[in-house]
C-alpha cells in the first residue's frame, strides 16, 4: 500500500510518507496517537465496527449532528469496516497488517490475544512490524482485566485527589489521560520507526494510560513521599506556589499570574503591589513561608486588586514581566486573537461538510501538516479491499454476511 498524503503546493514530502499504520482504534487514546501521524504523512487506516464505527462517533451530535471528540481525533484517515470475529473480516485484517509498518491497538482487556492479534503472535508473523498496545493497566498484576477510562484512571493515578476546592475533587476537564497516553504512543512509535532503520527489526510498545499518570503525577508523589504531606487541593491555585492562581480584582474579574522566584517576588512587590518592604519581610521573603501563609498572602494582594479594574492589573503584571493569563472560556478560546495572527486554523471535509481545525501545535520548517477529510463510517471500505484484489461480488458476499 502506498501513502495517501498529498502535500501542498511547493512543499516537501511529509515526514512519514510511505509509512501505513492500521489503527484497530476506539475513544480517544489511540485515534488522538494515529491523528498525529496522519498530520505528518502516514497512511492510516482506521478500523472500525460495520454499520456502528467507532463508539466516540456517537459521543455528542455537536458538530453538525457528528461527534465533537470524532472530529477532533480523525482527520486524514481512512475507514475500513471490519467484524474482526469473523474469520472473513481477520483474514482481511491480516493482509493489512502484513503491509502495515505499524499495527495500533486499544481494545479492553484480553480482546487482542483473543482475536490471534496479539503481539507475540503479530511479532513471530511479521518481525518489521511495530505493534503498539494501548490499555488501562497491561499485561500482569492485579489490574490487568481492569477497564479503564478517562476518569478512571485520574482517579485511580491520584489526579483527582489534587484537582478541585477543598472540600470537592474534581476531573480535569479535558480527557488528559487519553490525551498524555496518546501522546506517549506517538513518541514511542516514531522511535520504533528510527530504530527499525537501524535494526531493521519491529518492536513492542506496551503503554498503559495509568503508568502515563503515574508518570505524571510524579512531583506530588515525590513531594508527599518527602515531605510526609500530599498537596492540597486549591481549585485554580498552585498548591505549593505562592502567589500562583486566581485573584479577585476592583471590577469583579479575575486575574491569573505566578511567581516563580524571588526576583519575581520582589518586582511583584515592588511594581504591582506598590509595597517593596513585602519582598523582605521575614514572614514572606520565600515561598515556603508564603505557602505557610497563604491566606495572609492573598489578602494583602487582594486588598491591593480591589481598587483596580482587570485591565490595569495587567498592565502592572507585564511591567514587572509577571506571567499573568485570563480566565477564558471555550468561545473566547476559538477567537484568540492568537490563534488567528499565528494563521493556525485550517479547515478540513467531513461528512457533514467542511469545518475548522487548528494545525498542529508543533511547526516544522518547510512541512505543511496533512489535513485531509474525516472519514464517514466505513468510506475505503470497498476501495481497500479491491486494493487487494477483492472483486466486486467478493466484497457483496463480505457485505451480506456483514463481515465488513
Amino acid at each position: 500500500m502506498k501513502s495517501v498524503d498529498t502535500p501542498a503546493s511547493g512543499f516537501p514530502r511529509l515526514p512519514l510518507s510511505g509509512i501505513t499504520v492500521v489503527s484497530l482504534e476506539q475513544a480517544v487514546a489511540a485515534p488522538f496517537c494515529s491523528r498525529q501521524l496522519a498530520d505528518l504523512g502516514a497512511r492510516v487506516i482506521k478500523i472500525e465496527r460495520p454499520k456502528v464505527g467507532d463508539f466516540a462517533r456517537d459521543y455528542d451530535q455537536s458538530v453538525r449532528g457528528m461527534s465533537a471528540y470524532f472530529a477532533w481525533l480523525n482527520r486524514s484517515k481512512e475507514s475500513l469496516t471490519l467484524d474482526v470475529k469473523q474469520a472473513p473480516a481477520l483474514a482481511i485484517m491480516h493482509k493489512l497488517i502484513a503491509s502495515a509498518d505499524v499495527f495500533i491497538q486499544n481494545l479492553a482487556p484480553g480482546a487482542a490475544e483473543r482475536l490471534g492479534l496479539s503481539a507475540a503472535v503479530l511479532r513471530a508473523q511479521y518481525p518489521q512490524l511495530i505493534v503498539c498496545d494501548i490499555s488501562g493497566y497491561g499485561e500482569g498484576g492485579p489490574y490487568s482485566q481492569k477497564k479503564a477510562y478517562d476518569l478512571l484512571i485520574q482517579s485511580e493515578a491520584g489526579v483527582l485527589s489534587l484537582t478541585g476546592t477543598p472540600d470537592t475533587p474534581a476531573k480535569v476537564g479535558i480527557s488528559i489521560t487519553d490525551i498524555g497516553t496518546g501522546l506517549h504512543a506517538y513518541s514511542a512509535i516514531l522511535a520504533a520507526l528510527y530504530q527499525r532503520k537501524t535494526t531493521g527489526e519491529g518492536a513492542h510498545i506496551d503503554l498503559t494510560m495509568f503508568e502515563t499518570m503515574a508518570e505524571w503525577m510524579m512531583h506530588p508523589l515525590y513531594y508527599t513521599e518527602f515531605s510526609g504531606r500530599a498537596p492540597r487541593r486549591n481549585g485554580p491555585d498552585h498548591a505549593t506556589i505562592v502567589p500562583y492562581g486566581r485573584f479577585r480584582v476592583g471590577d469583579g474579574g479575575d486575574v491569573i499570574f505566578g511567581i516563580q522566584n524571588e526576583r519575581e517576588w520582589s518586582r511583584f512587590c515592588q511594581i504591582v503591589l506598590s509595597r517593596p518592604e513585602l519582598a523582605t519581610d521575614p514572614r514572606y521573603d520565600n515561598n515556603t513561608k508564603r505557602t505557610a501563609a497563604r491566606t495572609e498572602v492573598v489578602a494583602l494582594i487582594e486588598q491591593v486588586f480591589a481598587s483596580l479594574t482587570c485591565a490595569a492589573v495587567v498592565t502592572k503584571l507585564d511591567a514587572a514581566d509577571i506571567a499573568n493569563a485570563r480566565l477564558n472560556s471555550p468561545a473566547e478560546v476559538w477567537a484568540h486573537p492568537q490563534l488567528q495572527a499565528r494563521a493556525r486554523w485550517r479547515e478540513v471535509d467531513s461528512p457533514v461538510g467542511m469545518i475548522p481545525a487548528l494545525l498542529p501545535p508543533a511547526t516544522i520548517s518547510g512541512v505543511e501538516p496533512r489535513m485531509d477529510p474525516i472519514p464517514a463510517i466505513g468510506e475505503h471500505t470497498e476501495a481497500i479491499l479491491r486494493s487487494f484484489g477483492y472483486s466486486d461480488a467478493d466484497i457483496a458476499t463480505l457485505q451480506a454476511a456483514e463481515a465488513i
